[in-house]
């Protein structure tokens, strides 16, 4: 019932959030939660166990945050979704995150921009190498715009590869690499492993420190093109945002080909 609900109001997330009388269920939709079902408490901890479950997280571990993913068919559509959990005073909260797996085959043509916009950002994506980066907040569909970047490429002239936490759409002819920290796996790491395989184009789900923001800049400047997320207010916050991470000026202008800054509306 709240799968399909979600599914039917196009929502991106799911909050499942215990308070002392009742289950508050809310859905993320177009980036603003919703209230949406309010149902008894002694359900709270019988829905939470089963996502956990689902996810193959321990149920009996109720003081530490986890996360875990499933797959499941809402309302005829194949989805996975990602689970986190955490602790409250009040019992376990969860946060569902839908990734819905048809929206990985979008064309630029359907994200919504602005006809010069798109010009300008599919003229970005004709450029052999150098970065393109993403910002904005989350649920902005970042991650969208990434993926039907590299779905318009040659992935069959070319080696895409990419490094993502976690791996949110599974494409065909494209190795996908997911970040796993308990085998040593981190973006950076992650990062260093693609540039022995002979990339063309190389995806990283996000730049968050700066080890993984030297790699990707000197990636992109060794002839590949690289494509990612940070986290930024606006396009010019993206190039502040890299100096912060120790990248000297000359390099974010040599290698930045440039940012898209946008919002869902």
């Amino acid at each position: 019932l709240i799968m399909d609900g979600a599914v039917k109001s196009r929502a991106s997330d799911i909050h499942l959030e215990p308070e002392e009388d009742r289950l508050r269920v809310r859905y993320r939709i177009d980036g603003t939660l919703h209230d949406t079902l309010s149902l008894p408490s002694v359900a709270a901890s019988l829905l939470i166990s089963r996502i956990k479950i689902l996810a193959n997280m321990n149920i009996a571990d109720h003081h530490h945050p986890q996360d875990g993913q499933f797959s499941i068919k809402a309302k005829g559509r194949l989805m996975d979704i990602r689970v986190g959990t955490g602790p409250t005073v009040h019992g376990e909260m969860a946060s569902l995150r839908l990734l819905y797996k048809s929206r990985a085959t979008l064309n630029m043509s359907e994200l919504g921009f602005l006809p010069e916009s798109l010009a300008k950002y599919e003229r970005m994506l004709k450029v052999p190498y150098g970065m393109i980066l993403t910002s904005g907040p989350t649920g902005a569909g970042k991650t969208t715009t990434l993926y039907a970047s590299i779905n318009q490429l040659d992935y069959i002239g070319q080696n895409i590869i990419t490094i993502e936490e976690p791996v949110e759409y599974r494409f065909k002819n494209i190795n996908q690499i997911q970040v796993n920290s308990r085998a040593g796996i981190t973006f950076a790491s992650g990062l260093r492993s693609i540039l022995r395989l002979d990339p063309d184009v190389i995806l990283v789900g996000e730049i968050r420190d700066a080890e993984t923001a030297s790699i990707a800049i000197q990636s992109a400047l060794t002839g590949h093109l690289v494509l990612s997320s940070i986290h930024a207010n606006d396009a010019v916050g993206v190039v502040f945002r890299l100096l912060d991470l120790g990248v000297e000026p000359y390099l974010v202008s040599s290698a930045l080909i440039g940012v898209v800054a946008q919002r869902m509306v």
